[in-house]
């Protein structure tokens, strides 16, 4: 009897220190039990994954893909908390959220793919960043919250929340809001721990530790995030409650010419412009500018203000979103305005015209050239994502799928030098006045737009 006594009593106590190891209290339980890889697996790369003083411990090696410790099991709607040191400060980590794994990609070595919270030591300092891993490249560069960039403290445990809660994706580094994505894909999916590739002997061994790992799927109420954070937004033509009460709204309701007229006519055009499954588009007229419907304008005027705009080229395709747009202007052709370009770089001849390319994708037109790289441009025939802010200071700020282009400041000694040297010269006081119209030009290439919106903003 005494045995069995002692046998349960025992058995007991060995359950309540399971139970310990996986309950973290609140509805929260801890992923890593603090001794083991227990429930965890390697995927993808060849880097090493180990258990030091309670700490998961990644070790970077040469010759290898990115490699993630994922959890067996998947995970829908959670909030994610952890502490994550990367030695190596010029090297990189994540957490992968609601993930998958392609088996047959890299020959067999298979490939992990799905959103990341980025760990980012280096100077570009894109901490708390959204990455698609292995998909689509870069969601939210933390170009889109700058006053988030400085978060991360060098040699030290950061500590990362993320809130996966339906199509919201929203993340925090050592306390502060820092990205807020909208993305339909992955409902589901796991958890991983990155362990980034190298391309140095270098930084061949370098750590990366994960600690106080754990997870809440019951009872969740999402983290109210501070105003004036922008929201990448990936289901087309919709506003978050967030983004309307942030004082966002659309130009494009997805469905009507509803707010738009030709830019020399009082109507929207009769001909030349489609709207179809959510996108408002011109029809190809050959590349004769101007030829078809015409430009379309905003009836409203704008002054300083934050405008998002998705668009989709055709190959060899050319088209403009300007601004300050009066139609005070006498021009032949396309109305005269500030242009964000809009153009296929490789195959249209305007990207080899004007100066320095001043006149490829992205760029103000014929005056300052977007500095962008290759892997932040999306194929044509797929969205990118455009945005112009213009600061009620008049600085002004392009930007091509959430990363900066270019800026300038309207007025300014510089910008009139610019406009004294461009197509520009013939218009007094070009891209000066108070407010203007927005423009999406004809140029006579099939061009789609949609998710249009706007912000207008005040000190």
């Amino acid at each position: 009897m005494r045995s069995r006594n002692l046998l349960f009593i025992v058995s007991f106590f060995i359950a309540v220190s399971s139970t310990a190891q996986t309950s973290a209290g609140g509805g929260w339980q801890n992923l890593f039990n603090g001794k083991d890889l227990t429930g965890w697996k390697r995927l993808a790369g060849k880097a090493e994954y180990t258990v030091e003083n309670g700490v998961i411990i990644g070790r970077t090696v040469m010759n290898s893909r990115n490699t993630f410790l994922v959890t067996e099991k998947e995970y829908g709607d959670f909030i994610l908390e952890a502490d994550v040191w990367v030695e190596d400060e010029e090297g990189n980590a994540g957490i992968q959220t609601r993930s998958h794994f392609n088996p047959e990609a890299f020959n067999g070595e298979g490939r992990v793919y799905g959103r990341q919270c980025e760990v980012d030591p280096s100077l570009r300092r894109w901490t708390g960043g959204i990455y698609d891993e292995g998909r689509r490249d870069w969601l939210y560069p933390m170009q889109l919250n700058p006053a988030a960039q400085n978060l991360y403290k060098k040699g030290e445990y950061n500590h990362f929340k993320v809130e996966c809660i339906g199509n919201e994706m929203k993340t925090w580094v050592n306390g502060v809001a820092t990205a807020y994505v909208v993305d339909t894909l992955d409902p589901k999916g796991f958890i991983g721990l990155q362990v980034h590739a190298i391309n140095s002997a270098d930084h061949a061994g370098k750590k990366v530790g994960f600690k106080n790992i754990r997870i809440k799927t019951t009872d969740l109420k999402p983290t109210p995030f501070p105003a004036n954070v922008y929201v990448a937004n990936f289901v087309p033509n919709s506003l978050t409650a967030y983004e309307k009460k942030d004082g966002w709204r659309l130009l494009f309701d997805g469905k009507t010419n509803k707010g738009w007229k030709a830019a020399k006519g009082n109507n929207f055009p009769e001909k030349g412009w489609t709207i179809n499954n959510g996108t408002l588009s011109v029809v190809d007229a050959a590349g004769k500018e101007s030829a078809n419907g015409g430009d379309i304008v905003t009836n409203e005027e704008f002054a300083a203000f934050d405008l998002s705009f998705e668009f989709k080229l055709t190959p060899g395709a050319n088209s403009g979103v300007k601004y300050f747009v009066t139609l005070a202007e006498a021009s032949s052709g396309s109305a005269i305005g500030l242009e964000y370009q809009v153009l296929d770089d490789t195959l249209h001849p305007d990207a080899k015209l004007g100066r320095n390319g001043n006149r490829t994708l992205a760029s103000l037109y014929d005056m300052i050239k977007a500095e962008k790289q290759k892997r932040f441009l999306r194929p044509i025939g797929q969205w990118n994502f455009g945005r112009i802010i213009v600061y009620p200071n008049d600085k002004v700020e392009h930007y091509l799928n959430g990363v900066k282009v270019l800026e300038y400041i309207r007025g300014s000694k510089e910008y009139k030098d610019l406009v004294a040297i461009s197509k520009y010269v013939a218009w007094k006081n070009f891209g000066e006045a108070p407010k203007g119209h927005i423009l999406l030009q004809d140029h006579g290439n099939a061009v789609s737009y949609r998710s249009i919106k706007i912000k207008e903003l005040k000190w």
